[in-house]
């Protein structure tokens, strides 16, 4: 669906799937009136140093995010550190300032096919993906919530403004990755963790 379209809200359950004889494969699934069916669930691990997270199926085009490096091995879903992210068959190009003081400041920037978006942690279990408008559109503003624990957990996603599958692929996308960064405390905590490794680093010089 490459038209506009004015999406109604939309709840996202846990959920636990792949074919026997494979890994298991964990996530989150719903349906959106608008746009169908859709999942967010783990690739298996290629590599142990690999994270991957897919969002499939409804009339949104398929996204992959995934991240590499030492930091993965210790958690199950990929980091915003070392990442790509591919929405269809095209690149979307990330960039983040590591040492912003505000939610919007420590925000991740995202350009795809033209069209700028940012994303920020409004919580830690609460984010906005934002278009960002241009001369031809008012932009998009896509808003995810997760509430429960375990099997009861679940992400409500409401959108301001006429969506693009693209933007409900790239805001759902984030359900399946680690955000902790773009949180206060976990910018404080990654802040630490890079000077600590900094000093370590020089001590051994």
């Amino acid at each position: 669906m490459d038209m506009h379209t004015q999406s109604t809200p939309f709840v996202l359950s846990t959920w636990q799937g792949g074919e026997k004889g494979r890994p298991r494969r964990t996530g989150w699934r719903g349906t959106s009136p608008e746009w169908g069916e859709i999942t967010v669930a783990s690739l298996p691990h290629a590599q142990d140093d690999v994270r991957a997270t897919e969002v499939t199926g409804g009339l949104v085009p398929r996204a992959v995010f995934q991240s590499r490096g030492i930091q993965v091995m210790v958690t199950e879903r990929p980091t915003l550190n070392g990442a790509t992210l591919r929405v269809g068959d095209a690149r979307v190009y990330l960039k983040r300032n590591r040492w912003g003081v505000t939610r919007r400041g420590r925000a991740l920037h995202m350009k795809h096919a033209g069209d700028g978006y940012r994303l920020w942690a409004v919580s830690r279990r609460e984010y906005v993906v934002m278009r960002e408008a241009d001369n031809q559109d008012r932009g998009v503003t896509v808003t995810v919530r997760e509430s429960g624990f375990g099997k009861r957990k679940r992400a409500e996603v409401s959108v301001k403004g006429r969506a693009l599958g693209a933007d409900i692929a790239l805001a759902v996308v984030f359900t399946g990755v680690d955000r902790s960064v773009l949180t206060r405390r976990g910018a404080v905590r990654a802040g630490f963790s890079r000077i600590f490794h900094v000093a370590a680093d020089f001590a051994m010089a």
